[in-house]
């Protein structure tokens, strides 16, 4: 069995060179992971940004010990001094069709991205502060060229993204972003900075939480001071399933990602195998779109670190003069539960992840965008490395197939043979034109390498 790559995989290439540079720097896995992130937070914010929330899962390669951890959104209102106005419906197009959702100040949960990074650094990161900091603040000094990927995304949620200030970043002199056209957030820089200096509690009990706070209550929402100050990242248990020989693990994630491994079918083989994972796949017609990215990074020691984040599709409320616009969490239908009072952690779809070989060594590090979708995409990934032999770049590119209700989407090229054996099982087949963003966005490095996902415009860079 050979041993695995150090690299860092994401879904820009400016964000992997951080992440990469961190690396040659002699940061760790952990390092180059936050670096990356924070470059997601000026490169990707057609997907992610420091207002928003994620989770991370980190594999010690000394002990093999795999540990979660969850800094995604808070429902505000511990407060208790405001109530909440309306949220702003906007109609997102995606396949053809419409889907609703709700932006504005009400939409706003409590921001993890900053403390969640701040926590990965203390527990596994060896350089200062500063310096995993740095690579975001020049790319937040220049603008990042937009990809294609990037741009295709931006005109389906423009509606959301380019809404009230955002109109000014995504849609500049009246015309939207097209690739290789310079993203640029006036004032991020700034904002930056002053986490380099001050580090994340800038955000919580320092001088940005009143920004927050008023911004966030003008705009409508409720997020109060208490709800900022009171904010914690939490370790949260790892679920695992049996793959091929091989054990994944990851937290358990709202589309039960591991427990759907665990049902998949023992008879894998190709073409036999579609109608069995597409029967463990069905979802209960969840199609949220969603703003999400990934980084996967391994240290040359044999760590990983696997860091998932997200916006929503971004509330449109900004914070003056600083460049971020705030998660749109609330506004997300599918992640609305019954035990939403207010320091409650919200739901998540994401479930970044580790596979631990026969010998209890690292085999995959991986994590997908894509809300509903990210657990066929990881999925269909892992199937390709570990039962079908493929590597990194092959098994992420290949075309996938997600399951809503008992209809099987498949992207253009998916094999005949396993369409007809679905079509015998009885399942609708809607053939797409195309590989499309839609099927999710999976970065990984793993003994079959590094790889990005060409649907998000990803790259993976070794050491």
């Amino acid at each position: 069995m050979k041993g695995i790559p150090a690299g860092v995989s994401a879904s820009h290439p400016a964000t992997a060179r951080a992440g990469l540079q961190v690396l040659r720097d002699g940061g760790t896995a952990g390092d180059a992971a936050v670096a990356a992130v924070l470059a997601c937070c000026v490169a990707e914010t057609i997907f992610t940004g420091l207002g928003g929330g994620g989770f991370a899962t980190y594999f010690d390669a000394a002990t093999g010990e795999v540990t979660c951890l969850d800094f995604f959104t808070a429902v505000p209102g511990l407060d208790d001094d405001c109530r909440a106005g309306p949220m702003i419906a906007v109609d997102v197009f995606f396949g053809g069709l419409p889907q609703v959702y709700s932006i504005g100040g009400a939409s706003v949960g409590v921001p993890g991205v900053p403390a969640g990074c701040g926590e990965v650094h203390r527990r596994w990161g060896r350089l200062p502060w500063a310096e995993v900091v740095s690579p975001a603040i020049s790319l937040a000094k220049t603008g990042v060229p937009t990809p294609e990927a990037h741009a295709r995304t931006l005109d389906a949620c423009a509606p959301a993204l380019a809404w009230g200030e955002g109109a000014a970043v995504y849609t500049p002199n009246g015309r939207r972003l097209a690739g290789g056209d310079l993203l640029f957030h006036p004032g991020l820089a700034t904002a930056l900075d002053a986490l380099a200096l001050n580090g994340p509690s800038i955000f919580y009990t320092g001088d940005f939480a009143p920004i927050v706070v008023d911004t966030v209550r003008r705009a409508g929402g409720v997020l109060g001071p208490r709800d900022l100050a009171e904010y914690r990242v939490l370790e949260t248990p790892v679920d695992h399933a049996e793959l091929g020989g091989y054990r994944v693990r990851a937290r358990h994630d709202l589309n039960r990602t591991v427990d759907t491994i665990g049902g998949l079918p023992a008879d894998l083989t190709r073409p036999h195998r579609a109608p069995g994972v597409a029967a463990a796949l069905r979802d209960q017609g969840r199609q949220r779109i969603g703003d999400t990215t990934n980084i996967s990074v391994v240290d040359p020691d044999g760590n990983a670190c696997v860091i998932t984040t997200t916006l929503g599709l971004g509330s449109g409320v900004w914070l003056p003069g600083l460049g971020i616009n705030l998660n749109s969490m609330l506004g997300e239908g599918e992640l609305i539960t019954d035990d939403m009072r207010p320091g409650r952690r919200m739901s998540s779809n994401m479930c970044p992840l580790v596979v631990i070989d026969p010998d209890g060594r690292l085999a995959v590090a991986a994590g997908s965008a894509g809300a509903s979708r990210i657990r066929t995409a990881l999925i269909d990934t892992l199937l390709g490395v570990l039962i079908d032999g493929l590597d990194m770049t092959e098994a992420i590119a290949r075309p996938r197939f997600h399951v809503v209700d008992d209809t099987v989407h498949a992207e253009f090229g998916y094999p005949r043979a396993e369409l007809a054996a679905l079509d015998q099982a009885g399942w609708r087949i809607k053939q797409w034109p195309d590989l499309n963003h839609y099927f999710g966005g999976v970065t990984a490095v793993g003994q079959a390498g590094a790889a990005g996902d060409p649907r998000r415009a990803g790259v993976g860079l070794l050491l």
